[in-house]
């Protein structure tokens, strides 16, 4: 099972916010390409970026830190926020992005992640964040009206679904297992957990559902808090 140490950037700064409020950030560190770094030498395989200022203006905000992430590293990263068409895709494509996240569009124009899905097979990961198993979208602040299992039926030809529930995004109060266990025995597609994981207890509870279709989980405020280092996460992850 991977781990995704997560950097999400608001104003250009690695924050991590408390169940999606933008009013709430806690910052980091100012240097997203030296925090990239120091993922990678803790031993993290992926990277997990998010452009918050994007998911919420609709387009990509934080373009000089991301371009200083990829720069600072040769372990692959996968983008999401604001990305929101397929020119946009293709130009993180040719940043170096390994995967592009699209969230928002798999909701309000799911042609876009369908078409994109076709033009980069395997690099299409389809981020859906949830309350109350519905999801939402516009930087989690608008509710789609669209249940999370339904919407994940309709993009088995994307790389993975990204579910994070919400109410436990940098809460530190646990990973909802059952929900994302549910999630992935419902469709094909692998699932990556996200949202909640305060210690390596809840990385075991998740890793014990892998054969139902959970190969990864997103990791952020756990890491930052030092609750959490890579090297251990890892560890209880291993096969």
């Amino acid at each position: 099972m991977i781990l995704y140490p997560a950097i999400d950037l608001k104003d250009s700064a690695c924050v991590r916010l408390l169940r999606g409020d933008m009013e709430q950030a806690t910052i980091y560190g100012t240097d997203p390409g030296a925090q990239a770094r120091a993922f990678e030498a803790a031993g993290a395989n992926w990277l997990h970026v998010v452009d918050l200022n994007g998911a919420m203006s609709g387009q990509s905000v934080n373009d000089a830190a991301v371009a200083a992430i990829l720069e600072a590293v040769t372990i692959p990263v996968q983008l999401g926020g604001g990305i929101r068409d397929l020119d946009a895709v293709e130009h993180w494509m040719n940043a170096g992005v390994m995967r592009v996240v699209l969230g928002t569009a798999a909701v309000k124009t799911p042609e876009l992640v369908h078409e994109a899905c076709q033009h980069f097979a395997g690099r299409i990961a389809v981020g859906i964040d949830a309350r109350n198993g519905i999801a939402a979208v516009e930087g989690w602040t608008e509710s789609a009206g669209v249940p999370v299992r339904e919407l994940a039926q309709s993009f088995t030809n994307a790389a993975a679904i990204i579910y994070t529930d919400i109410e436990r995004d940098g809460a530190l109060t646990g990973i909802n297992v059952e929900a994302t266990a549910a999630l992935a025995r419902a469709i094909p597609t692998p699932v990556i957990a996200s949202g909640g994981v305060a210690s390596v207890e809840d990385l075991v509870r998740l890793k014990a559902c892998r054969k139902e279709g959970i190969n990864g989980v997103i990791c952020g405020r756990a890491l930052y808090d030092g609750r959490l280092d890579v090297a251990a996460a890892m560890s209880a992850l291993e096969d």
